[in-house]
C-alpha cells in the first residue's frame, strides 16, 4: 500500500493522439530551463518544453521511454501533462532520417549565412540529436 502512494498519472498529449496514460513514481523530461525529475506531490507548475527523451520510471517494472519534442508541462501534485507538439517512440524513429537532418542542420549552423535562421538550425539539430539517442 506505501508503494500505491507513491503513484501519481502521467498524460503525454499531442495534437494527433493521446500519446501516453498511465502512473509513475517519477518523471524525467527536458525543460527550456533544462532537466527535471518530478515526483509525487509537486508543488504546481507549468514550463516549457524542449526537444528530449522523456523518462517514467515505475518501481518494479520497465521504464516508459519516449522522445519529446517542445510543448508545455503542467505539473500538478496528483498528475503531470505533457502538452508535446511531437512525441514519439522509440520503435517510431528512423534513425537514417534522424542522422541526415542532424547533418542538414550541422551544415547550416557551419556554413552561416544572413539567410540562415540559427535557432531553427539549432531547434533541428537538437531534435536529430535526441531521436538519434531514443532510436539506440
Amino acid at each position: 500500500m506505501a508503494e500505491e502512494s507513491r503513484l501519481f498519472e502521467v498524460e503525454i498529449i499531442t495534437p494527433d493522439r493521446i500519446f501516453y496514460t498511465g502512473e509513475g513514481d517519477m518523471i524525467e523530461f527536458t525543460t527550456a530551463s533544462g532537466q527535471i525529475g518530478v515526483y509525487k506531490n509537486h508543488i504546481p507548475l507549468t514550463t516549457v518544453l524542449s526537444p528530449g527523451i522523456v523518462t517514467i520510471h515505475r518501481q518494479g517494472e520497465e521504464d516508459v521511454i519516449a522522445a519529446v519534442h517542445s510543448g508545455f508541462a503542467e505539473i500538478l501534485p496528483e498528475k503531470v501533462t505533457l502538452l508535446a507538439e511531437i512525441a514519439e517512440w522509440p520503435h517510431e524513429i528512423d534513425k537514417s532520417r534522424a542522422e541526415a537532418a542532424m547533418k542538414r542542420a550541422r551544415d547550416r549552423l557551419a556554413n552561416r549565412t544572413e539567410e540562415i535562421d540559427v535557432m531553427r538550425a539549432e531547434f533541428a539539430l537538437r531534435k536529430a540529436l535526441v531521436r538519434i539517442d531514443i532510436a539506440r
